[in-house]
């Protein structure tokens, strides 16, 4: 079923508000996921021209997509003045290339200097202008414009752009936020944990000769020292390995042929990820189910949902290893720095 742009922005004005009966959530929850829907086709555009270049210059290049989790765009619209069908990153796909070289190269040479025919809105370089919290990485937001049907035009799709160690950092912060029942993504939570991932943004952009972080340390031991003495405090390593042990990964996963989308559920009450796969004729049952698990799972922190286009279980694993407890990449990065002499 179809919804109004103003009956979709009204959906997302209900969802704001606190204690909703699960009768008015789940009625707008449906019409949310009407919108959400709607950008699967130019998602999917837009995914094949970042897989074509990225792969082109970087072999081992990483591209998923997604659309954006109920709670995401809930907590963003409370953030943020602005309406549901103004929200330029309900549906996004992402390229992790192997370093920021790359990263600038697949930009300018494919997008900045590229044909598109699409509208660019706008251009956010997190990596020359990191977020406070120490977030990193290219974000590109357009319209989507059709030269054989207006279907779809105007709706807004975001390519990120990132390099694997910035890759490594946020989904090390998705990963600790899932545990901590935090939002340290955007920002919220125990001031030291944030401090925590805000100084090794900062260490990983000295190894990658970016700009560091306002406020921080720009002395190189000054910086480890502190990381390391917080590291000690927090325990991070420690409590990173225990989360990993703690998840009982259920694969349904017998034959990757023809798959399209990955369907992922995790349950901190009972330590599960249930993985589930749709080929590309099942995008409707897809969209259905996920919608199904977000009405049950509705502003609950214990559990969390995701639909995820990739090619591969493997790469989705190494695309999403938040969702997996995996922080061994961040752990291996985090050991140099705690050996820093």
């Amino acid at each position: 079923m179809s919804y109004s742009k103003s009956q979709t922005d009204k959906a997302g004005d209900i969802l704001r508000k606190n204690n909703l009966s699960k009768e008015d959530a789940d009625k707008n929850m449906e019409i949310l996921s009407a919108w959400r829907e709607k950008h699967i086709y130019p998602l999917t555009v837009f995914n094949r021209r970042l897989k074509l270049f990225s792969e082109k210059l970087d072999k081992s290049a990483l591209i998923v997509n997604r659309l954006k989790r109920v709670p995401s765009i809930v907590n963003k619209l409370n953030r943020m003045t602005l309406k549901l069908t103004q929200m330029q990153d309900i549906a996004g796909c992402r390229s992790i290339m192997g370093n920021v070289d790359l990263v600038y190269s697949l930009y300018k040479n494919h997008y900045k200097n590229g044909d598109l025919r699409h509208k660019l809105v706008k251009v956010n370089d997190y990596i020359m202008n990191p977020k406070k919290d120490g977030y990193r990485s290219l974000h590109l937001v357009y319209k989507y414009i059709s030269d054989k049907n207006d279907k779809y035009d105007g709706l807004q799709i975001e390519v990120q752009i990132r390099s694997k160690l910035q890759h490594i950092w946020a989904t090390a912060v998705e990963t600790a936020g899932f545990f901590k029942k935090q939002q340290l993504k955007s920002n919220k939570g125990e001031d030291k944990w944030l401090h925590f991932f805000k100084l090794v943004s900062s260490a990983f952009a000295i190894e990658e000769e970016m700009p560091l972080i306002e406020g921080v340390s720009k002395n190189k031991s000054e910086l480890y020292n502190e990381i390391i003495q917080l590291e000690k405090e927090l325990q991070v390593k420690v409590r990173m390995k225990q989360w990993a042990d703690t998840i009982d990964y259920l694969r349904h996963v017998k034959d990757e042929r023809d798959v399209h989308f990955f369907l992922l559920e995790l349950d901190l009450i009972q330590d599960k990820l249930l993985v589930r796969v749709f080929n590309k004729r099942q995008e409707k049952k897809a969209i259905a189910k996920l919608l199904e698990i977000e009405k049950k799972i509705y502003d609950n922190p214990n559990y969390d949902t995701v639909l995820i286009g990739a090619d591969t279980l493997k790469n989705l694993e190494q695309a999403y290893p938040n969702y997996f407890l995996d922080t061994k990449e961040f752990i291996k990065k985090l050991d140099k720095i705690l050996d820093y002499k």
